[in-house]
């Protein structure tokens, strides 16, 4: 009787680890798998025209001008990565890095480049991440490892775009996860031409975000699940969902630091912006956008963005 009661209870036990970690696998694959149609552009662009149509009469314009252009890099771990680019002739060494959001690409957020180009005259340089676009990679980073890709990206920048008799000048400036690149960036030894951040309706940190949207897809608490899958990512990925927080990265910033976030954010809960200004040390700006969801603060609000952006990079 002994006996069998120890087999079943192995049984049991040896059942509900498969499921974990079945259930674990299924979640990691769902949250950090590339989009299968990532390389189509052209959708890509047909989007974009639908979501603002003033886009494309500007972008064909920068076009037949040949001033919008494709480069692809090599990451020194070897990937080959993409990003397209548009110089200023009046930007005096300014540059803005713009940094797409998860699972988008560069030409997705190529209203921002034109904020920056047009409206205040910056070169602007916008990378695929690793996984997104035309970049390689097969597992989504979600700004952790892509920390240190933006970095390479700036001096790529700072190289392509520098100016006799100006200095460089950087600002990074992500939405969604391109901010919680930003901010993972932001935290790290850093060149001198990295200037400022602007950081549009980023997360926390990889776990908060993830604990919510499990909640709110799957109805389900952080414990198992959460646990088990992290432990996966690490074994898999090299990293944990704890140990990418752009919470701590931003803890350690000096540079200027722009916090933007809409007031009606339910996908990158607003109550996390607040946070993460309050653990900003050093000169930082918090705006939030009122009746904005997330990532649409600009689109609600363009002038009165591009003011507090200008503003900011000017200051």
């Amino acid at each position: 009787m002994r006996k069998r009661i120890v087999i079943t209870s192995l049984a049991v036990v040896a059942a509900v680890a498969l499921g974990l970690w079945a259930a674990s696998s299924y979640m990691l694959g769902y949250s950090l798998g590339p989009d299968p149609n990532r390389r189509d552009t052209d959708s890509t662009y047909a989007l974009l025209y639908k979501w603002l149509p003033g886009m494309r009469q500007w972008t064909d314009s920068l076009r037949r001008g040949g001033l919008l252009r494709d480069t692809f890099v090599a990451m020194p771990g070897g990937e080959r990565h993409h990003a397209l680019y548009l110089r200023a002739d009046s930007a005096c060494g300014r540059t803005a890095i713009v940094v797409h959001g998860y699972k988008d690409c560069s030409a997705k957020f190529l209203f921002l480049a034109r904020m920056y180009h047009r409206d205040m005259g910056f070169n602007v340089l916008l990378p695929d991440l690793h996984a997104h676009g035309l970049s390689d990679g097969g597992d989504v980073g979600m700004g952790w490892n892509d920390r240190r890709d933006l970095v390479h990206w700036a001096a790529v920048a700072e190289r392509l775009f520098r100016s006799e008799g100006h200095e460089s000048r950087i600002v990074l400036h992500g939405v969604s996860m391109g901010a919680a690149t930003v901010m993972c960036a932001s935290g790290e030894d850093l060149p001198p031409y990295i200037r400022c951040f602007v950081e549009d309706c980023g997360y926390t940190s990889v776990w908060d975000e993830f604990a919510c949207q499990l909640k709110g897809q799957f109805g389900l608490p952080p414990f198992p699940l959460m646990y088990t899958t992290s432990a996966l990512c690490g074994l898999r990925h090299g990293w944990r969902f704890g140990e990418a927080s752009p919470l701590r990265q931003v803890a350690k910033c000096r540079r200027p630091m722009l916090f933007i976030h809409g007031d009606r954010d339910t996908f990158v809960p607003t109550w996390m912006v607040y946070r993460l200004y309050e653990a900003k040390a050093g000169a930082k700006r918090l705006w939030i956008a009122p009746g904005s969801a997330h990532a649409q603060a600009y689109t609600d609000h363009p002038a009165e963005y591009t003011r507090v952006v200008r503003e900011f990079c000017f200051k």
